[in-house]
């Protein structure tokens, strides 16, 4: 028995209005394989990029997808900044748009966002709401802050159409 499915929890949902934000990204397409070593790698290229010059995030990081992972993942590494970076390697200056969202926040280990996701959508479905095809998970309490998997937070988030 799959125990990751019985483990997954997530709030209920929300419509809330997401204002826009300044970000540095790095963008990735990548076979679904690869996508730890492409996020590890990106997300090290972006840090790297931002402490060179000198800029901080404003708040936790976030990929930003332009659709709903298939066979591949294409998406943008983010973190929210107050000034533009300067284009560097990968490394580029941009804005997530102002949106009205549904959000959820998923509490645990990565490798249970697939079925929370699944669990997000089912709730979309059963709640009659119309989502753009883009979403984004910002990593709000994640490995790099010392706490444990059943401690990590997910924000889930699509965009209302």
């Amino acid at each position: 028995m799959d125990q990751t499915k019985e483990m997954i929890v997530i709030t209920t949902p929300e419509i809330v209005e997401s204002p826009a934000q300044k970000v540095a990204f790095v963008h990735v397409n990548t076979p679904h394989a690869e996508i730890m070593q492409a996020m590890h790698a990106g997300l090290d290229e972006l840090s790297a990029a931002l402490k060179a010059q000198g800029v901080s995030p404003t708040a936790p990081w976030f990929t930003h997808h332009t659709r709903r992972p298939n066979e591949t993942f294409d998406f943008r590494i983010c973190f929210p900044v107050e000034k533009d970076v300067k284009p560097t390697g990968r490394v580029e200056p941009g804005v997530l748009e102002a949106a009205r969202v549904v959000r959820t926040v998923y509490s645990g280990d990565y490798s249970g966002l697939a079925g929370a996701w699944g669990e997000f959508m089912s709730w979309i479905e059963a709640n009659h709401l119309k989502t753009r095809d883009d979403l984004w998970e910002r990593y709000v309490v994640g490995p790099e802050s010392g706490a444990g998997p059943a401690e990590w937070r997910t924000e889930m988030n699509r965009p209302l159409a």
